[in-house]
């Protein structure tokens, strides 16, 4: 008898626990956002969006979109390897797919003194506006780059991150 009792109490806890857990999950639900942040780029300090991403060659790539800081304010993508592991010839431009759409985005790496003077090589810049201003919702993005990476997974929430800053 004292078996069952415990039993029954162990199946109604868990019952209960797990309600709870369910329904708080529900009213708060856990972001799985990288956040735009403070960031220094270029000696100056800005918002920025910086997320790791890896593409389908497992190489790992860091993502920084920001505005630039000056009175036009364009809307930046950088994009950097390990040290080596992006070396191109500029400009080249990016290509970016979502569904059935595909945009270019252009190489403004060469714009940039410190990437364009640096002997390693492991930046480059993109022109993200124009891609920015024509998506309307936050779909997933697939970037490629001749020679460089064949498709790196964008998620909807980095692209919504990009859309905030614009």
């Amino acid at each position: 008898m004292m078996k069952t009792t415990r039993y029954k109490n162990k199946i109604l806890f868990q019952i209960i626990f797990s309600i709870c857990f369910l329904f708080t999950n529900l009213l708060f639900p856990i972001g799985a956002l990288a956040e735009v942040a403070e960031t220094e780029l270029n000696g100056n300090e800005l918002q920025a969006s910086t997320e790791f991403l890896r593409d389908l060659d497992y190489e790992t790539w860091q993502l920084v979109a920001y505005k630039y800081p000056d009175k036009n304010g364009k809307l930046l993508l950088r994009v950097i390897g390990y040290p080596g592991s992006l070396r191109i010839d500029h400009p080249l431009s990016m290509r970016v797919e979502s569904g059935r759409k595909e945009w270019f985005l252009d190489d403004v790496t060469l714009n940039n003194e410190s990437l364009a003077n640096d002997s390693r090589q492991a930046a480059a810049e993109f022109d993200l506006e124009f891609l920015v201003s024509d998506i309307t919702k936050n779909r997933p993005l697939r970037l490629s780059l001749n020679g460089v990476f064949s498709e790196l997974p964008v998620p909807p929430f980095l692209v919504e991150e990009w859309r905030s800053l614009n």
